[in-house]
């Protein structure tokens, strides 16, 4: 079941040297799996990989979640913090049931020290990271509030898809969770969402929100 759950940390530790088998086994033996309800937050002090959806975010003033990473079934988090030994800064919750896979920190270290390939995949997960990290920066300090709601619902589709009618996302996410991911507050971010329906943009029916101009969507997104 662990092996599963976490997918790409296996794959990125089956590179070295024939002793692998054993060094997996070492590595399941010191790793936790659990599963965890939708809204639960997960530790700061760990390396996961999971089976589900979540969010990276972190409280800012007055408490507000802002939501700095979506994460998508296999994905790491809080591997930065553990390699620069510094302070845990963010957390995660899940957006609904999901198994998770605990790493301690140690192992994690182990890893990167000995297997050479691992390191590699690491860093590249960090520089894929910081891209994503460098133009969200730009995306929420530069563009207006409906172009920085256009670009949460592309980010939306780009991550997790959409369900099989071809339009309508498969991330059903609150409206809270969507002002954070947009930083703005939830009245602008049901005001934009309304007034995007009004242009025929989208349509909404609860947490479901349907593309029907995707093109006009991204323009939105692009002209900021």
């Amino acid at each position: 079941m662990g092996r599963r759950a976490v997918g790409s940390l296996w794959a990125w530790c089956a590179m070295g040297d024939g002793a692998v088998g054993l060094k997996l086994q070492r590595i399941d033996f010191r790793c936790q799996v659990r599963g965890v309800r939708r809204g639960f937050r997960l530790a700061r002090a760990a390396d996961e990989g999971g089976d589900g959806l979540a969010r990276d975010h972190e409280e800012g003033i007055g408490q507000r979640a802002q939501i700095i990473r979506l994460l998508k079934p296999y994905d790491m988090f809080g591997y930065r913090a553990v390699i620069g030994e510094d302070h845990f800064t963010s957390c995660a919750s899940a957006f609904e049931p999901c198994t998770t896979y605990r790493v301690p920190a140690s192992v994690f270290l182990t890893l990167l020290r000995q297997n050479s390939d691992f390191c590699y995949q690491v860093l590249v997960a960090m520089a894929r990271d910081l891209a994503v990290a460098e133009l969200q920066t730009i995306n929420l300090t530069q563009k207006h509030i409906r172009g920085r709601l256009a670009e949460s619902l592309l980010t939306l589709k780009n991550n997790y898809g959409l369900d099989e009618d071809g339009c309508t996302l498969s991330m059903y996410m609150s409206r809270e969770d969507l002002a954070n991911m947009s930083n703005m507050t939830t009245s602008n971010a049901i005001r934009t969402l309304s007034q995007f329906a009004q242009e025929g943009l989208i349509s909404v029916d609860g947490r479901k929100i349907k593309l029907l101009n995707e093109e006009e969507v991204k323009k939105i997104s692009r002209l900021g």
